[in-house]
């Protein structure tokens, strides 16, 4: 019994090690920032009533970014006219996790990330 324990352990330390940064898995390959990053920043992080995100000088401006609640609700959207976008976190935003994406204009994902609001 207890060896098979020790397998079992042996296993679940292998596998929850490749979801972890620098593990070299999947969380390397799907939730780490790309080299280009185009969101350059976005803050405060926490939010609680504007949140900013600043951009690379190669994001197009037929490009999108769009808020969406933790549970996929489209929170808003605007299309980037300069390097820098607001959005003012109105009483529809309530406290907890919000998820960013910004999109090209043919709808491709280019970057996507998270950030928390603290009302």
């Amino acid at each position: 019994m207890q060896k098979k324990n020790f397998i079992i352990v042996g296993i679940l330390f292998i596998i929850t090690s490749s979801f972890t940064p620098g593990g070299n898995g999947f969380y390397d390959s799907f939730f780490s920032a790309p080299a280009t990053a185009k969101v350059i920043r976005f803050y405060p992080n926490p939010a609680t009533t504007v949140i900013n995100f600043e951009f690379d000088k190669s994001v197009a401006s037929t490009s999108v970014i769009a808020i969406y609640s933790f549970y996929g609700k489209k929170m808003s959207e605007q299309r980037l006219s300069t390097n820098k976008v607001s959005f003012i976190l109105d009483d529809n935003y309530t406290r907890g996790l919000y998820v960013f994406q910004l999109r090209d204009q043919a709808g491709r994902l280019i970057e996507s990330g998270k950030f928390q609001v603290n009302k």
